[in-house]
């Protein structure tokens, strides 16, 4: 008998495949409490992941994703009001829906701040240009997972526990390294032709365009706490994981490679290689310099040598020019010849 996981392991009678997302998650109709699907995602989570180690931990990865995204969509207030409406909800305009708060608001509402700690905290935040977030953490009112949440709510935002999650490999392959660390990002999952992406702080338009021409489909933002988003890269994006993933950094325009081709240097060409008119103007080249050469060692040697040999040793001041001439200008010759005379050249 196949494997109903639906009904085997989460208890969903027979019906409908795949059950909608709150009969998935064993919740009422359009619920709307938000820690509440987290609460019953959390604990579907822990009872699949039984089955990971087995003979079906195929199908076991599968559903986990799959509860993935139903909590992600159930927990983003603007997605919910369209799966909702998708299945026969009616709303009243007149309310805020989306149920957005302010992070403050929030933190006081669930009792986590007074007024005056939120205060405080806000003229601790402008005072040193942080979020309020971050301010309500240094000041240890409250932990980081608690503010995120907070922040979520403001941001209407599902926030995830990336400790719970298993990103899809294929995505993780095709975003560098680079380019995770530095906006401080992971992604997970495409869902409905949407990338989501857990980000340890509020995603930025430029990121949203640079996902979109990455991957060629609009991003999401889920929020994780940035300790969450740092371990998690450290264990899908430790050095040698992603070496060989499919989107490396992007390749050097044209004109950048046409300037560094320009810029290596010209190779000697054998004389096998030559014209016979690159010949001719070799072998002139190398009489001239040889010709100069010969200039050269005895300037230097009326001018430079032959006075010093006078000053140091007087007896060999009578050795004159031309003996000085005599000595240098066939090391001279020598040095120049071989390293510019035409015989350079022809050597194979």
């Amino acid at each position: 008998m196949a494997l109903d996981v639906y009904k085997d392991w989460l208890g969903i009678p027979e019906g409908p495949r795949p059950p909608d997302h709150y009969e998935l998650l064993r919740l009422v109709k359009f619920e709307d409490d938000v820690e509440k699907i987290q609460q019953h995602y959390t604990k579907l989570n822990g009872h699949v992941r039984k089955y990971q180690t087995g003979r079906y931990s195929s199908e076991s990865q599968e559903l986990l994703n799959e509860l993935a995204r139903v909590m992600l969509c159930l927990t983003d207030p603007e997605r919910k009001r369209e799966y909702d409406e998708g299945l026969g909800r009616e709303f009243d305009n007149a309310v805020d829906v989306l149920g957005r708060k302010s992070l403050g608001d929030w933190l006081m509402e669930d009792d986590h701040l007074t007024r005056d700690q939120l205060s405080e905290a806000e003229v601790f935040a402008d005072a040193r240009g942080l979020s309020l977030r971050d301010a309500v953490v240094q000041m240890k009112l409250v932990d980081i997972r608690t503010a995120t949440q907070g922040l979520a709510q403001e941001l209407g935002r599902p926030f995830v526990d990336l400790a719970e999650m298993v990103p899809d490999d294929s995505v993780l392959d095709q975003l560098p390294r680079n380019v995770v660390k530095q906006n401080a990002i992971l992604p997970l999952f495409v869902d409905d032709d949407v990338l989501l992406i857990a980000c340890a702080y509020e995603s930025t338009l430029e990121l949203e365009e640079e996902m979109r021409l990455r991957f060629d489909m609009p991003m999401r933002a889920v929020l994780a706490t940035p300790l969450a988003v740092n371990q998690a890269l450290a264990k899908y994006y430790a050095p040698g994981m992603r070496d060989e993933a499919v989107v490396n950094q992007v390749a050097a325009s044209p004109s950048k490679k046409k300037q560094s081709k320009q810029a290596a240097p010209k190779k000697r060409k054998l004389a096998s290689q030559m014209s016979s008119d690159e010949k001719r103007q070799q072998m002139l080249l190398g009489v001239i310099i040889l010709c100069w050469s010969l200039v050269g060692a005895a300037a230097i040697g009326h001018f430079v040598i032959t006075p010093l040999l006078e000053a140091i040793v007087p007896l060999l001041g009578g050795f004159g020019v031309y003996g000085t001439i005599g000595l240098v200008a066939p090391i001279a010759t020598w040095f120049v010849w071989t390293n510019y005379g035409w015989s350079n050249y022809i050597k194979k």
